[in-house]
């Protein structure tokens, strides 16, 4: 079994599993952690904003220029600022660590 780490923004760190084949968006709602995804992986919004641990972005896929254009949305940008619902938990990401804004900006809602 894969596992990853989130840390909260109150920097609190809370490994979990991670299986194969899911999106870290997946992997937050099977464990509960406060990531929204209003839509639900389609990347329509950019409330699964999460900030990648500056080890790790390099080893995920580029993001596609149709993630970017929604990451401009995010609340509190980083340089690696990705969306959980385009990261799929591969055996090369055991170990990831992402971080969690903040705050979100839910367009959706506006």
């Amino acid at each position: 079994m894969l596992k990853m780490t989130f840390v909260g923004s109150d920097s609190q760190r809370l490994e979990v599993d991670a299986p194969e084949g899911l999106t870290v968006l997946d992997v937050a709602h099977r464990n509960s952690i406060d990531i929204e995804g209003s839509c639900e992986g389609c990347m329509a919004c950019s409330t699964c904003h999460i900030i990648v641990d500056k080890d790790w972005y390099e080893k995920l896929p580029e993001a596609t220029e149709e993630e970017e254009e929604m990451l401009y949305l995010a609340f509190g940008l980083q340089r690696t600022s990705r969306l959980a619902c385009q990261i799929t938990m591969t055996p090369e990401l055991d170990g990831l660590i992402v971080a969690l804004p903040s705050d979100v900006r839910n367009m959706l809602l506006e």
